[in-house]
């Protein structure tokens, strides 16, 4: 290893790298900014580094072998699908991310959206922008304390939605396979997936997107929903068929639609569910607030400094199975 440790950090998107550099170099570390997800360009500049800092460049096992001093390789997300974590993991780089700097901000983004779709706040508002102020052309909002919210998946950003919107909604139901019962409030029951999509005037998607996941709610999983009912997505567009979305919203059995993923993003100008006026889409910015731009890359920063000092980081990958 290099006596003065080398990081590199790249493509730092709407990040303040410069956070990061701060960190490093307070730490006696040497760090470097490439504003690039070009592998070429990548490799020479992290020659002899002994840490990276990605954004969504690659890193795939031929990047590994060529870069023989690299220790620690932090994402600047909760994903990591840009690393290669076996080839990784068998090089001895530890593999780091940030798996919960946004949860307060996607769950509020969610509570804020369904809200707003159920108080029909931009056709209200509209309605103003145009001197009519009666809002008799508008559909009567149901009460929430009157309504279900369930909820698809039941991770930390799920809970914490659970919590906010407890308060408020008649029942808050879950489905979720995977999250232990410790972690499953008394506020909150568990139930099936059939029964949470016939159980839920409002609808929350909190999963990942898999092969099993992939086009959950489709055609057939919005009919089994309750006539009138309202679906919010801030995980992964491809959770959804939006042409059955688009469908629903047309023949009333969706109420409302918010939506801050979309299959393909930026979504073409004239795009259906953009202009339609039953659905809220925002353009994937559910995990924004000051706080959470400021973790995404000073997590990171506190991983490399921790593995490079001989310390624990804070949020390492599981190293998988086959490289132990």
């Amino acid at each position: 290893m290099p006596a003065t440790p080398r990081v590199l950090i790249t493509d730092a998107s709407d990040l303040d790298h410069t956070i990061a550099l701060d960190m490093l170099a307070k730490a006696g570390i040497e760090a470097s900014y490439l504003d690039s997800r070009d592998r070429e360009q990548i490799l020479a500049a992290a020659k002899d580094c002994t840490g990276l800092i990605l954004g969504y460049a690659t890193l795939d096992a031929s990047m590994i072998a060529e870069l023989p001093e690299l220790k620690v390789v932090a994402t600047m997300s909760a994903g990591f699908d840009m690393v290669d974590v076996r080839a990784a993991a068998d090089a001895g780089i530890t593999v780091c991310t940030v798996p919960s700097a946004a949860t307060q901000d996607v769950a509020t983004h969610a509570f804020a959206g369904m809200l707003a779709l159920i108080r029909q706040l931009p056709r209200s508002q509209a309605l103003t922008r145009s001197g009519d102020w009666t809002g008799t052309g508008l559909p009567v909002p149901p009460r929430p304390s009157n309504l279900a919210l369930g909820l698809v998946g039941f991770g930390r950003i799920a809970q914490h939605l659970a919590m906010l919107a407890t308060p408020v909604f008649k029942e808050v139901i879950a489905y979720d396979p995977f999250t232990p019962e410790e972690f499953w409030p008394a506020g909150v029951r568990r139930v099936g997936l059939d029964e949470v999509l016939a159980g839920a005037n409002v609808l929350s998607l909190h999963t990942p997107l898999t092969a099993e996941t992939e086009n959950l709610i489709d055609s057939a999983a919005i009919e089994s929903m309750q006539p009138g009912s309202y679906l919010v997505n801030v995980s992964r567009g491809g959770l959804i068929d939006e042409a059955a979305v688009l469908a629903a919203l047309d023949s009333g059995q969706l109420s409302g639609a918010m939506l801050d993923v979309l299959a393909e993003e930026p979504a073409p100008a004239d795009h259906s569910l953009v202009n339609h006026p039953s659905a809220i889409i925002t353009p994937h910015t559910a995990y924004r607030s000051d706080a959470s731009l400021r973790e995404y890359i000073a997590l990171p920063a506190r991983n490399v400094i921790a593995v490079l000092k001989g310390a624990e980081p804070e949020t390492p990958l599981p190293v998988p199975a086959a490289a132990r």
